[in-house]
């Protein structure tokens, strides 16, 4: 099966093809059946490798052909088969296919639907060469490959200008990671002799001893590259922005591919990283503040899905977090575990705005009764985002949390608990507003139906997963998923000491309690009205405006740094508009003035031209005779 892991990422990009060739004019709302049967053979294929990885417990390269080679520099089209790549193909491929056949249902009446799954299997191919890639050229390559249909996908309704505004800017943003990683890869070569990841991991030592400075800067900049793609601080603004674009797309997006590309480069890193120097901690610090900085956006939200977006960015810096204090097993463990809540979340969300049209929360209410489904199954991933357990967030979150603690980091650990109050609170918010109460439109809640079942089913398979999902990490620090990802992930020799239980399960109950208190924080606002929400943001003013403004980021971002990049790039179009074409055009009107007055020696009258040879001849022999005799000296 191994050999044929191939086939994975290749029935994506057949659907890719297959329907851009003929959706249009032949397939039209089939397009769907396609991509979906695609990504469905490609997650039951996924599971046959996993299940031999699984059984044989080792690594293995397979390689199709040498894709080219420049002197030393030697680039395969390879796929490195080992438990970290075999367990994110399953999770790519499941969550997506999910998501596939929700889409059937969501995208059933868009005119555009042929586009739409030609892009979205495009996508998941591009997420699944990053993920099997076995060197950092091929992976740049699925790289910028998630980057392009990540564009194309949020700026899907083009029609409209936020859409295709919200995707150039998600372009550029990116752009700027991507110089991150170019310049990683490229002193990765210089220091190492080869991309390959095999070659680099097996130098890193020696390169430690010889000049370990570099491979600080190796390593950050690989993580500004991480940065851009997993939407973490300075680079994060791009992703609530990116809700513009169809549900289905955002949740492709926040749960299975473009965002957890970062966290997976930094996983697969993490023999580099270890040995250089500061830059895990700043991994780890980056990641604790984003976590709490955009907590306290989704705190004064009031679109579902924006919600949910600054709730992605807040998890990945837990998933950072994890990266940066030594534990990079939680981090792949919750970015799976967040997968399929943030996921069921974001379908959840499109069910609601399916059924209302609406995704101003302050419109909702009352929705339990007419989208029962929806009601509980997002029920299920609310809870697993707070981290109650039993559900899937507890044991990831609980175990990066603890982590910090154990590994000596306890600010780190302060933040964690902190942001964990925050999530329960924001996210028993968005479920009061959407589900609790009493409808706040009339009209909008008379006119609100479930689901079809090509939707609903998805959301079920969700639910369970972000209920059951979580026991893959049972018991903690021991569990199955520590014993299948440890030997990729963790460095060669680190110490393993046994769990202490006493202490993680004090941990634990230091986790579970924040997600309680923001729970009852939430309840006591929304439905006790203690204190009022309406009274509290007006106390709370200037604090208010600033979490309502986002920190004046993008603000500062858009009126600072776009407006003076517009300045700048005005000016060099003025400078070549009026010195570098000024002067060619300058030329060619002296070249005309100077061509118009030779134009009247040309008469056309032959005694004339007869007159000037003589003329011309007369002038040469008096020039040259005078200088013969001394008259004319030069």
């Amino acid at each position: 099966m191994i050999e044929k892991v191939w086939l994975i990422p290749a029935l994506p990009l057949a659907a890719f093809v297959i329907n851009g060739l003929l959706g249009r004019r032949w397939l039209g709302r089939a397009t769907g059946i396609v991509a979906s049967a695609a990504l469905g053979i490609s997650a039951v294929l996924a599971l046959g490798v996993f299940a031999e990885v699984l059984s044989s417990a080792t690594a293995r390269t397979v390689t199709l052909y040498e894709w080219f080679g420049v002197g030393d520099l030697h680039v395969p089209v390879a796929a490195l088969v080992d438990p970290l790549s075999a367990f994110m193909i399953v999770v790519v491929t499941s969550i997506s296919f999910l998501i596939h056949v929700y889409s059937n249902g969501y995208m059933e009446h868009d005119h555009g639907v042929h586009r739409f799954f030609s892009w979205l299997p495009l996508f998941v191919f591009f997420m699944l060469l990053l993920v099997l890639a076995d060197n950092y050229v091929l992976m740049f390559v699925g790289w910028e490959g998630v980057g392009l249909c990540s564009y194309l996908l949020i700026g899907f309704w083009f029609e409209r200008p936020e859409p295709y505004i919200a995707a150039k800017k998600a372009f550029v943003m990116n752009r700027i990671g991507d110089w991150g990683f170019t310049v990683g890869m490229i002193l990765t070569f210089l220091t190492f002799g080869s991309v390959a990841f095999h070659d680099v991991f097996a130098k890193v030592a020696e390169v430690q001893v010889q000049d370990p400075g570099i491979l600080t800067v190796i390593a950050l900049a690989y993580f500004l590259g991480a940065a851009g793609k997993s939407a973490q601080l300075p680079l994060y603004s791009w992703l609530p922005d990116a809700m513009e674009g169809p549900t289905p797309v955002s949740a492709l997006i926040h749960a299975a591919t473009m965002v957890t590309a970062g966290v997976y480069l930094v996983a697969r890193s993490t023999p580099l990283f270890a040995e250089a120097g500061p830059a895990l901690l700043v991994v780890g610090i980056v990641g604790a503040v984003t976590a709490l900085f955009a907590a306290t956006i989704a705190l004064v939200q009031f679109d579902i899905k924006r919600v949910m977006a600054y709730s992605t960015v807040s998890q990945l810096g837990y998933m950072f977090l994890a990266l940066g204090v030594g534990a990079p097993v939680a981090a792949i463990f919750h970015l799976a575990t967040h997968a399929f809540f943030k996921a069921l979340l974001f379908l959840g969300s499109g069910s609601v705005i399916h059924a209302t049209e609406e995704q101003d929360m302050r419109r909702m209410g009352a929705l339990r009764r007419k989208l029962p489904v929806t009601f509980w199954t997002m029920l299920v991933a609310g809870g697993a985002l707070a981290a109650l357990p039993p559900l899937a967030g507890f044991w990831s979150k609980d175990e990066i949390v603890g982590a910090a603690f154990v590994n000596g980091y306890p600010i780190l650990w302060g933040v964690g608990v902190i942001t964990g109050v925050l999530t329960a609170f924001y996210v028993t918010r968005a479920l009061y507003l959407t589900f609790f109460g009493e409808p706040r439109d009339i009209h909008l809640f008379e006119h609100a139906h479930e689901s079809p079942g090509v939707m609903t089913i998805p959301l079920i398979l969700l639910a369970v997963g972000a209920g059951l999902a979580g026991f893959l990490g049972f018991p903690p620090d021991a569990g199955f998923i520590h014993r299948f990802l440890g030997p990729a992930v963790e460095v060669e020799g680190a110490a393993q000491e046994a769990p202490n239980y006493a202490i993680l399960a004090g941990l634990a109950a230091v986790s579970v309690a924040a997600g309680v208190i923001g729970i009852l924080i939430g309840l006591s606002m929304y439905v006790r009205r203690r204190p009022d929400p309406v009274a509290l943001s007006r106390v709370a003013g200037p604090l208010y405006r600033l979490l309502v403004r986002k920190y004046y980021v993008d603000d500062l971002y858009d009126r600072r740094i776009v407006d003076l990049g517009k300045a700048g790039f005005g000016a060099a179009w003025a400078f070549d508009i009026h010195i570098i074409d000024g002067m060619v055009d300058r030329l060619g009107w002296l070249l005309a003035l100077t061509g118009s007055g030779l134009r009247r020696a040309q008469t056309g009258v032959v005694g004339n031209y007869a007159l000037s040879i003589a003329a011309g001849t007369l002038l040469l022999i008096v020039v040259y005779g005078g200088y013969a005799l001394g008259a004319f000296r030069w």
